[in-house]
């Protein structure tokens, strides 16, 4: 599969590998922004912080990273990723499981009124 990109209201994602077990995304989060809190229900998440500044929430934990800090984010798992600094965001993420669709986001919290 090519690469592709999608934008979303919080910036983008770009697909850079998807295969049967693993996807993985860059995430571009645009300054002030922040992704759904949200949960999958068929895979885990494993991300490295590129570039900037992100606020991170994993289940009740809300702890702040910098570039080159990583997190896992596990099955089931409340999530969500903001971005507190001035500039682009940039995450690598990947992702493991046997299903990695777009329908797979149990959301709690959106900025904009989007539902699961």
């Amino acid at each position: 599969m090519d690469q592709y990109t999608e934008q979303r209201p919080w910036g983008s994602f770009t697909v850079l590998v998807d295969e049967d077990h693993f996807k993985a995304k860059r995430l571009d989060v645009l300054a002030g922004k922040r992704l759904s809190l949200q949960s999958h229900n068929r895979r885990s998440e494993h991300w490295i912080i590129a570039t900037g500044q992100a606020k991170i929430t994993i289940g009740n934990d809300v702890i702040n990273y910098n570039q080159g800090q990583h997190v896992f984010v596990p099955l089931k798992t409340r999530h969500r990723i903001e971005n507190i600094g001035d500039t682009l965001l940039t995450i690598v993420e990947v992702q493991l499981g046997e299903y990695f669709g777009e329908d797979d986001i149990v959301r709690y919290e959106d900025d904009f009124d989007r539902h699961k």
